[in-house]
């Protein structure tokens, strides 16, 4: 891991997550998740004070940077639920099957390098009954825009820690066995185009 990685990567992130209009698409979806729930991607934490406590017993922030962790622990030191720490890649997840009532990804899906697993992954540790809650920028549906997409990707990945400006999230998520019961999209206001085309809404497993 480089210097810029390990030093300013983090503090870009954090700042990059930080903004409005992200925090504002937070606050749609975090609330949803209810029981033991599982956040894929906990960076710095900046969902923890958007979860319902009257809906969630315990949550398990999977994280495998350990600048990160470092910069959640300010945010969770007061949560009003059980809360663990999961140090390993989206795509080695060290639960059960079937032991999360809730998987969470917000902005995470972009930088999974095996996505795919990743997906299958968080299908396996749901339980039947389950519920994948899901926020993520990707493919925008304008052609001019994923030109864009695709011209600015090399140096994007490089800056943004291996994000990926354009990947079809529906597409990722109903190819990892997934139905997804709600979906909503548009741009983001205040947020340039090639990066601020966002999906969220649920699924569960088909």
């Amino acid at each position: 891991m480089g210097l810029y990685q390990r030093y300013v990567l983090p503090y870009v992130l954090d700042m990059a997550m930080s903004a409005k209009p992200i925090t504002y698409q937070r606050r749609k979806v975090v609330p949803l998740a209810e029981g033991r729930v599982l956040e894929i991607g906990f960076g710095a934490g900046h969902n923890a004070e958007h979860y319902d406590p009257a809906k969630v017993t315990h949550l398990w922030g999977l994280e495998p940077d350990p600048g990160m962790r470092k910069r959640a622990a300010k945010r969770i030191g007061h949560l009003p639920f059980s809360f663990e720490f999961l140090g390993l890649e989206a795509e080695r997840i060290p639960l059960p099957d079937h032991s999360a009532d809730t998987v969470l990804v917000t902005y995470t899906l972009c930088s999974i390098p095996q996505v795919q697993m990743a997906l299958e992954g968080m299908r396996r540790v749901l339980k039947p009954s389950g519920r994948l809650i899901f926020c993520e920028h990707g493919e925008a549906p304008d052609a001019s825009v994923r030109k864009w997409q695709d011209r600015l990707q090399p140096l994007w990945g490089w800056c943004g820690g291996g994000c990926h400006l354009g990947r079809p999230i529906p597409k990722l998520i109903t190819g990892s066995g997934f139905r997804i019961d709600n979906l909503d999209s548009m741009y983001l206001p205040s947020t340039p185009r090639f990066a601020g085309y966002n999906y969220w809404g649920t699924a569960q497993a088909a």
